[in-house]
């Protein structure tokens, strides 16, 4: 499952330098993830960067885009083939 960010983004431009997929990148009004870019950081680190610099706690699971650590893995794969 990929990993989206909320509307209580505060922009604080902490997330996107930490994602080694650059997944994520400026919106209109918040940062975003490009759910065919995230794998959580598997294959790069044992949780997501994302949300662990996150100050507002505004990254959860993206329920539209499940995917299993199997999936994640073989876009890693894919990404950094």
């Amino acid at each position: 499952m990929s990993l989206i960010i909320t509307d209580e983004c505060i922009n604080c431009d902490v997330c996107e330098p930490e994602c080694p997929n650059e997944a994520i990148a400026p919106g209109e009004e918040i940062y975003e993830i490009d759910p065919s870019k995230c794998t959580e950081c598997v294959g790069h680190y044992d949780t997501p960067q994302c949300v662990e610099v996150c100050p507002v706690d505004c990254i959860p699971k993206d329920p539209d885009n499940e995917e299993t650590q199997e999936q994640l893995m073989d876009k890693y794969n894919i990404l950094t083939a």
